[in-house]
């Protein structure tokens, strides 16, 4: 085996996460034949294979699955001595990028995060608040908010809080359609939902039962969007309560149905004992704490 340039490694580890040369070069801030070229002197000294090129993208081969584990092991540690040695994290500088439904993303993160961002003005916090599963072990993010408990991987979860979904309905809506007093009256009415082939955990399917009084479907892929779709009087949606307590014209109907449902606070083993993560950790453990009174 050739002697081969470590930062090649840094390569190897963006394209094997991004699964896209063009993705991993702007990840990188460098331009795609850079990247190729880095990879193909990786594996010439290496004197392996370790992606499959597609149309569709590079998939790791068996050599490169292996390459993976020890390069993100060397990451972790190199993160580590910068931690302790170095010195570089005392300060809070750097990225810490947060992986949230959109819900929470959006109604609760990123209104407290700025406070955080103002104490730390080194630090740099990236909420991503999308309806997908973050992969921890591919540092999609280094703190993800799950709906569900992680039962497998190097992962430390913590339970964040509990919190409820009810029935909402804008009073341009009701005033439109008349009161709603029990299920059956929910028949011709649009329920406003999630695109049911995108979702994305079983938790979130809050309408099994309610099909029986109607099919009127009116589907969002986001809660954001399903939100702005109650409020605008389109349709009956299940919402966040924490989310909803800002809007006053939008109206529980039916408060016997209710969902109730957990957060958990999600990071890889690998990073947890970061500074910046423990900080941002701590930061939401304590601001979802003190608000504990919107998520009951």
């Amino acid at each position: 085996m050739n002697a081969f340039d470590w930062d090649d490694l840094r390569f190897f580890l963006a394209v094997a996460r991004a699964g896209r040369l063009t993705v991993a070069a702007r990840q990188l801030e460098a331009d795609h034949t850079t990247v190729s070229r880095r990879i193909a002197a990786l594996e010439g000294a290496l004197r392996a294979k370790l992606f499959e090129r597609s149309p569709q993208g590079y998939a790791l081969t068996e050599q490169g699955e292996r390459l993976l584990a020890k390069a993100e092991s060397m990451e972790s540690q190199a993160l580590a001595v910068a931690s302790e040695v170095g010195g570089s994290d005392l300060a809070l500088s750097g990225t810490v990028r947060i992986g949230a439904p959109d819900g929470f993303g959006t109604y609760f993160l990123a209104p407290e995060l700025g406070a955080l961002a103002e104490r730390h003005p080194d630090l740099t916090l990236q909420i991503v608040a999308l309806p997908r599963i973050f992969s921890l072990s591919k540092r999609e993010a280094d703190i993800a908010i799950t709906l569900e408990q992680p039962t497998e991987g190097r992962l430390v979860s913590r339970k964040l809080t509990n919190y409820r979904l009810r029935l909402y309905a804008s009073e341009r809506y009701l005033d439109r359609h008349g009161p709603i007093a029990d299920p059956s009256d929910l028949a011709g009415k649009t329920l406003v939902t999630y695109v049911p082939d995108l979702l994305y955990s079983p938790v979130l399917d809050y309408f099994s039962g309610l099909e029986k009084y109607t099919s009127r479907r009116y589907e969002c892929a986001s809660v954001v969007a399903q939100v702005e779709a109650v409020r605008a009087g389109a349709g009956i949606g299940v919402l966040h309560d924490y989310a909803i307590r800002q809007f006053p014209e939008l109206r529980v109907i039916l408060p016997g149905i209710s969902h109730l449902r957990t957060y958990w606070l999600v990071t890889h083993a690998e990073v947890r004992n970061l500074r910046r993560v423990e900080e941002v950790q701590s930061f939401i453990l304590a601001r979802v704490k003190a608000n504990r009174g919107l998520f009951a």
